[in-house]
């Protein structure tokens, strides 16, 4: 597992108590030298206690070696790096999952793409999405996300391996719509959170999540996916998930934004990465470069980057010309 945030941490717990030997890797030595102390990650996930066969490792080699199937739950701005650090330490026989969900944002490529880069003599790649909150996983509570690959092979293989009676994982080949799914739905989720910090009612909610999965739709069609994977779980139920729960970081970003607070000053107060930030404006590009016009996700970044208030961001999307739906 390589990632120790919340994520990382939850799904390493999982598949620990599902049998699994896991090698919980974390950059920081500091950290590892804790989980190793407390048998459980104080920063991210202070309440679940780690399995006997859950063992943290700050060493990359260490967590790599002889490893069949490895899960990388990094932020999508460290993939990169950390692949490339990872490098022939993965075998090609392995199976990579991406639980990382956003578009790295020079490229604008989504993360299975930066792993094909990083990886080229990986043969399989899957990547893991849908509505998941850590912290729910991490107790046990029933949760069901889509895995996708290009070869059946690995989706049957990741669908074994992580199987439990908390977690259900339902296949797909369409890569591309679970991964920009998985990603825009963090900038929707910040305007969810400004709908609500700002008190505009379960209307404006309702309106927000539907045009707002219209708007991830339009984008990941264009992209090459396939349309019914944004009704499914790595579309409307991590939407929906994302945008109304919570535990939800992007949508925290988005009532605190509505509150008056500065980005900087948001992001400082937390440890957890709110994917939404960066992902906007890569979805942006993304949109240009195709000709798909996004009108929410325009407006969240002109507010994000503090050229707009959210008052006015949301007078501007209700003051669009009205079109057939």
């Amino acid at each position: 597992m390589i990632g120790s945030g919340s994520w990382g941490t939850a799904l390493g717990v999982h598949l620990a108590r599902v049998g699994h030997d896991v090698r919980l890797w974390a950059r920081d030595p500091a950290l590892v030298a804790e989980m190793r102390t407390r048998r459980a990650n104080a920063v991210y996930l202070p309440d679940v206690n780690f399995p006997d066969s859950l063992q943290p490792t700050d060493s990359l080699e260490s967590a790599l070696r002889d490893s069949r199937i490895i899960v990388v739950a990094v932020p999508s701005h460290g993939l990169r790096a950390v692949l490339r650090s990872a490098g022939t330490g993965v075998s090609g026989d392995a199976l990579v999952v991406s639980a990382t969900k956003g578009l790295e944002q020079d490229s604008l490529l989504r993360m299975s793409q930066v792993i094909a880069e990083e990886l080229p003599h990986v043969h399989e790649v899957a990547v893991l999405s849908g509505p998941s909150f850590a912290a729910e996983l991490a107790r046990e509570l029933p949760t069901a996300v889509v895995v996708a690959s290009l070869t059946t092979s690995a989706v049957e293989h990741v669908q074994a391996e992580f199987r439990s009676t908390a977690l259900r994982l339902y296949g797909s080949s369409d890569v591309v719509g679970v991964e920009i799914g998985g990603a825009l739905k963090n900038i929707i989720a910040i305007a969810a959170g400004v709908v609500e910090g700002m008190g505009l009612g379960q209307n404006g909610m309702a309106a927000l999540i539907t045009r707002g999965l219209a708007e991830i739709a339009r984008l990941a069609v264009a992209l090459g996916a396939q349309r019914d994977t944004m009704a499914g779980l790595a579309g409307l139920g991590d939407l929906v998930l994302t945008c109304t729960g919570q535990l939800s970081r992007n949508r925290h970003v988005g009532v605190e934004l509505a509150h008056g607070r500065s980005l900087p000053e948001i992001l400082a107060s937390t440890k957890m990465v709110a994917e939404g930030v960066r992902t906007t404006r890569a979805a942006l590009s993304l949109g240009a470069q195709h000709g798909i016009e996004l009108p929410i996700a325009a407006q969240m970044a002109d507010v994000i980057e503090g050229r707009r208030s959210p008052k006015d961001a949301v007078c501007e999307l209700m003051g669009r010309r009205q079109r057939a739906e």
